[in-house]
């Protein structure tokens, strides 16, 4: 569902009652494009995963209002602190009343409860959030990929996590859901500017998020995906590792 034909803001539903806010940017003289998702999860308390960058507040808003009133927002949750995962973060908290943000500790301590206009909902490392039919547990994902503040979500019964920047692929990001190889153009990607901290724990930290067996993975950056998470997941590790042993 196209909800800005300006801008080419579209919705979709990439799990039951999870739905992806896609919002293209194409680059001036046709040098490139790029694009920004947030996730709705509407239920009895509905959460946003990413809020988008402040510039954005009208169509992300927009978006939002065509599956649930903005008023009854809840929950405005990130995985880390920039601005396309919060930026505009205080624009919502303007017109959801009752919505708190939600993040990490770390981030709750060191930023969010000093810039929001409102106090947070920090989250602990392991964490579940009752939504009403879904629940969300938290995450602690330091460094991974970037940021010590760095957290993520899985939906408990869609089994969807909510990955943040991991995975991100360029351009448009026009196809919602793919079962297609994601690993291959988002390590394309990433290659030229890596934006991965390459903590000594992400080894570790992917295999405790494939234990989760994740059957979603709801990426920030490009499109969702569907299929065996773990093994993606894995693949990732992998992938990483190898490149890090690898002699210049």
């Amino acid at each position: 569902m196209i909800t800005n034909s300006s801008s080419g803001t579209n919705v979709h539903e990439v799990a039951t009652g999870i739905y992806r806010i896609n919002t293209p940017v194409v680059f001036p003289g046709g040098s490139g494009a790029f694009n920004f998702n947030q996730y709705l999860i509407a239920d009895d308390e509905p959460l946003l995963f990413h809020t988008g960058p402040r510039r954005m507040f009208p169509l992300v808003s927009e978006a939002v209002a065509s599956i649930v009133p903005l008023q009854q927002l809840r929950y405005l949750a990130f995985s880390h602190f920039e601005a396309d995962e919060c930026g505009s973060l205080n624009e919502f908290l303007a017109v959801a009343p009752k919505a708190v943000p939600v993040c990490s500790r770390v981030a709750a301590m060191v930023s969010v409860d000093d810039v929001a206009d409102r106090p947070s909902r920090p989250l602990a490392d392991g964490e579940v959030l009752k939504l009403g039919r879904h629940e969300v547990r938290w995450f602690d994902t330091p460094h991974l990929p970037h940021a010590w503040e760095c957290g993520l979500m899985m939906e408990l019964h869609t089994h969807t996590l909510l990955c943040g920047d991991l995975f991100t692929q360029g351009g448009t990001g026009e196809t919602p859901l793919t079962e297609s190889d994601i690993l291959g153009p988002s390590e394309a990607f990433r290659s030229p500017m890596d934006y991965y901290a390459h903590s000594p724990d992400t080894g570790a930290m992917l295999e405790r998020l494939a234990a989760e067996r994740p059957e979603v993975l709801a990426c920030m950056h490009g499109s969702a995906w569907r299929g065996d998470g773990a093994a993606l997941l894995r693949d990732l590790a992998k992938t990483l590792e190898r490149k890090a042993t690898k002699p210049d």
